[in-house]
C-alpha cells in the first residue's frame, strides 16, 4: 500500500499519546534509576546497561552504540519499518484518528487498510485450507515429494506452512466463497482466484501443486508459490501481484532470516524457495530466496536493513542462468557496491550445485565454510572475466584488458582501486614479476588518462614547481568534520546562539561541505530559528523522509564530553567558523593551481592567466588568516 504524506497533526498527535517508557517496555526491561530508566540495549550485545529511557525528553540513548530517538524512531529502527507503517501502527494502538495532507486521501487510506485487513484474513485462510488439504489422501504426493525427494522433516514442513492445493478447478473457490461467504472481489484481488473469460464463473489459479506461503516481514501470508507435481509448465507459478504482494519487494523467508541476518551481520541470498528452505532446516538461519526475477535495489535495501555491517552473499546457481541471475544482481546494486554502501560477495557452490542439493551430500558447517570464503564481487566477476580466456593471445588479452580497465574505472576509492589495480597487473602479467609495474602504468593510464603532456615554460616552474605540490592536508576531513558537526550542536542545543551563527555563515558565504551536515543543515533552515523542539522535530523529518539518522544522531545528544566542548560557546562558534574558512580556501587554493597547472600557456593564454590570478588571489587570503590567527580549534579544545 502506498500511504500519503500524514498530516502534521497526526504525528504530533502519536508523538504526545506513544509514551516512551510504555512502547520500549514492550521490548526491554527498563529499571528505573534517577529520573530515567535504563536497562539493556536491544541494538546491540551488552551485559552492564546503556540504553537510557527519559520520560521527561520523550528519548532514548545508548552510550554503548550511540543509538537514539523517539518512540517513533525504537519502533522503526527495532522492526526495521517504514516512518509511515510506524506511525499508522502507533496511531491503531493509540485509538488515534489518522489525517493525510490531502483532505480527499483520508477516506481512502481508511478503505485501503480496511481491504488490506481484509486480504490478509482471507489469504491466511487459504494457507490453512491448503495445510489441511497436504495432511488428506489427495495431499500423499505432495507430502511424499517433500519428505523422500526433498528430504524435508515434519518440523520444517509446518515452520514453514506448506501445504497442497487440489487438483479441481473451483476447490478453493468453493471453501472461501460458499463455505466462508468471503466476498468473491475480495478472494479475486488476493490473487487466490480468475474469472472464466465466459459464464461469469471463477476458476482457481493454484491447481494440483505443492503450496508455499510467502510472508512479509511481520509473518503475514501475502502471497503463495506453487510447485507442479506433474510435468505442468511453468515449474513454478507465483500469485500475481496484488495490493498486499509485489515480486520485486519480497524476499522469501525474509520472516524467518531477519533474526540470523541481525546476529550473524550478513544475508544470503538464493534463487529457490526449497534452497532457502533446506538452509534453514539446517540451522542457516539468515538465507531469503529472490522470487523468480532478478533481485532488485528494493529488495536488496530491504534485506541490508537487518545487517549491520550491510553484507550480502549472493548464492546463485553455477550454470549460465545462475551466472546471468548474478551479474543483473550486481548491475542492479553496482552503485551501493562501488560506493561501500554493501559488502557484496558472490558463492558459486562446487560442481554447479544449488543449496538444496549441495546440502544432501555434505555438512552445513562445509556450507559456513564456503560463505566464510567466498569472494567479494569484484575478484568474483574478475575471475568472470579471464575465465576461458587465453591471455597469451593478442585478441583476448586486449578483451580481457578492456573490460578490466571498465570494471576499475567506476572504483571510487582510490585505496581499492589500487589494490585492484595492482591485483589485475598481476593476473596480466601471466607470472612474469618484471612486467607487473608495466601493466600497473597502463592500466592507470587507460582508468584515468594524463590529458597535458606539455612542460611549463621554466620562469613558471622557478616560481611555483617544486614548491607547490597539490596534495590535500592530512587532517583536513578531520578538522571539517570537528568544526561543522561543532557548530550544528550549538546550534541545536544553543538556542541564543543560532542567530549568531546564521548571521557569521552568511557574511562569510560558507556552506557546509560534508553532504550528511549540509543535509542538516537544509533542514534546519526550513524551521523556525526560535523553534524550543527543534531536535525532536528534526528527528521526526528525518525519519519521515527515510533518511539515515546515523551520521548525525550524536549531534542530538550531549554528554560530558560534548558538554565540556561547548562551554565556551561564543569563542567556539568563531573557531569553528575559522576552521571552515580555512578548508575552503585551501580546497579553492588547490583547485585553482591545478587548473593552472594543466592548462597550456601557448594555447589558451588567457586562461591560463585567469587560474594563476585566482590561485594567487587564494594563497595571500590564506596568509592573512594564518598572520590573524584568529582561533585554531585544535588549541581551543
Amino acid at each position: 500500500m502506498q500511504i500519503p504524506r500524514l498530516h502534521p497533526d497526526t504525528i504530533e498527535e502519536v508523538k504526545l499519546r506513544a509514551d516512551i517508557v510504555d512502547v520500549v517496555s514492550e521490548y526491554v526491561v527498563l529499571r528505573k534509576r534517577g529520573k530515567d530508566f535504563v536497562g539493556l540495549c536491544p541494538f546491540h550485545d551488552e551485559k552492564s546497561p546503556s540504553f537510557t529511557v527519559s520520560q521527561t525528553k520523550q528519548m532514548y540513548y545508548c552510550f554503548g552504540c550511540q543509538a537514539g530517538g523517539n518512540a517513533i524512531k525504537f519502533v522503526m529502527e527495532l522492526g526495521k519499518r517504514s516512518f509511515a507503517e510506524v506511525v499508522l501502527d502507533l496511531a491503531r494502538r493509540y485509538q488515534i484518528p489518522v489525517q493525510t495532507l490531502e483532505p480527499e486521501q483520508r477516506q481512502e487510506l481508511q478503505r485501503q487498510l480496511s481491504l488490506r485487513e481484509q486480504l490478509y484474513e482471507v489469504l491466511a485462510s487459504a494457507a490453512q485450507f491448503y495445510q489441511h488439504a497436504l495432511r488428506q489422501s489427495q495431499g500423499q504426493k505432495a507430502i511424499a515429494y517433500l519428505q523422500f525427494n526433498r528430504k524435508f522433516k515434519e518440523e520444517t514442513i509446518q515452520q514453514f506452512g506448506l501445504g497442497y492445493a487440489p487438483a479441481g478447478w473451483e476447490t478453493l473457490y468453493r471453501y472461501l466463497v460458499e463455505d466462508k461467504r468471503y466476498p468473491v472481489q475480495l478472494v479475486e484481488k488476493a490473487g487466490l482466484i480468475k474469472p472464466r473469460k465466459e459464464g461469469g464463473s471463477y476458476y482457481d489459479v493454484f491447481r494440483d501443486r505443492l503450496m508455499i506461503p510467502i510472508r512479509d516481514v511481520q509473518g503475514r501470508v501475502i502471497a503463495f508459490g506453487g510447485r507442479t507435481l506433474t510435468e505442468e509448465q511453468p515449474k513454478y507459478l507465483n500469485s500475481p501481484e496484488t495490493e498486499l504482494f509485489s515480486k520485486g519487494k519480497t524476499l522469501f523467508a525474509l520472516d524467518l532470516a531477519k533474526t540470523g541476518i541481525s546476529q550473524q551481520d550478513r544475508a544470503v541470498v538464493v534463487e529457490g524457495y526449497f534452497d532457502a528452505i533446506a538452509l534453514h532446516a539446517a540451522g542457516i538461519n539468515n538465507a531469503v530466496a529472490s522470487l523468480g526475477t532478478a533481485l532488485s535495489l528494493e529488495q536488496v535495501r530491504l534485506v541490508l536493513r537487518y545487517s549491520e555491517s550491510k553484507q550480502l552473499i549472493l548464492n546463485f546457481d553455477a550454470d549460465k542462468a545462475g551466472t546471468n541471475a548474478a551479474e543483473r544482481a550486481i548491475g542492479e546494486i553496482a552503485e551501493l557496491a562501488y560506493k561501500g554502501e554493501v559488502q557484496l560477495k558472490i558463492l558459486n557452490l562446487p560442481n554447479g550445485k544449488d543449496a538444496d542439493e549441495y546440502l544432501r551430500e555434505q555438512t552445513p558447517e562445509d556450507y559456513v565454510q564456503l560463505l566464510a570464503n567466498a569472494p567479494l564481487w569484484l575478484d568474483w566477476q574478475i575471475q568472470q572475466i579471464i575465465q576461458d580466456r587465453d591471455l597469451k593471445q593478442a585478441t583476448d588479452f586486449q578483451q580481457v584488458t578492456q573490460q578490466i580497465v571498465k570494471l576499475l574505472k567506476n572504483i571510487a576509492n582510490s585505496d581499492t582501486r589500487n589494490y585492484y589495480v595492482s591485483y589485475c597487473a598481476e593476473i596480466l602479467s601471466l607470472g612474469d614479476a618484471r612486467l607487473i609495474p608495466l601493466r600497473v602504468e597502463n592500466l592507470l593510464t587507460q582508468i584515468a588518462p594524463f590529458a597535458p603532456t606539455y612542460s611549463k615554460p621554466v620562469s613558471a616552474k622557478k616560481a611555483w614547481g617544486s614548491s607547490e605540490k597539490v596534495s590535500p592536508l592530512p587532517t583536513e576531513r578531520s578538522l571539517l568534520e570537528h568544526a561543522e558537526a561543532l557548530l550544528l550542536r550549538i546550534y541545536l542545543h544553543c538556542p541564543e546562539q543560532r542567530q549568531v551563527i546564521i548571521e557569521e555563515l552568511d557574511e562569510r558565504d560558507l556552506q557546509f561541505s560534508l553532504s550528511h551536515h549540509r543535509l542538516l543543515w537544509r533542514q534546519i533552515l526550513e524551521m523556525a530559528v526560535e523553534q524550543i523542539d527543534l531536535i525532536s522535530t528534526l528527528q521526526n523529518r528525518y525519519l519521515e523522509l527515510s533518511e539515515d539518522l546515523g551520521l548525525i544522531s550524536h549531534l542530538f545528544h550531549l554528554n560530558e564530553k560534548t558538554t565540556k566542548e561547548i562551554l565556551r560557546t561564543p569563542q567556539v562558534v568563531q573557531a569553528a567558523i575559522a576552521c571552515m574558512d580555512l578548508v575552503m580556501l585551501e580546497k579553492r587554493y588547490r583547485h585553482f593551481l591545478e587548473l593552472w597547472q594543466q592548462t597550456d600557456p601557448e594555447t589558451e593564454p588567457e586562461k591560463y592567466q585567469f587560474y594563476y590570478q585566482a590561485f594567487y588571489t587564494e594563497k595571500i587570503k590564506l596568509q592573512q588568516i594564518d598572520r590573524q590567527r584568529l582561533f585554531s580549534i585544535t588549541e581551543l579544545l
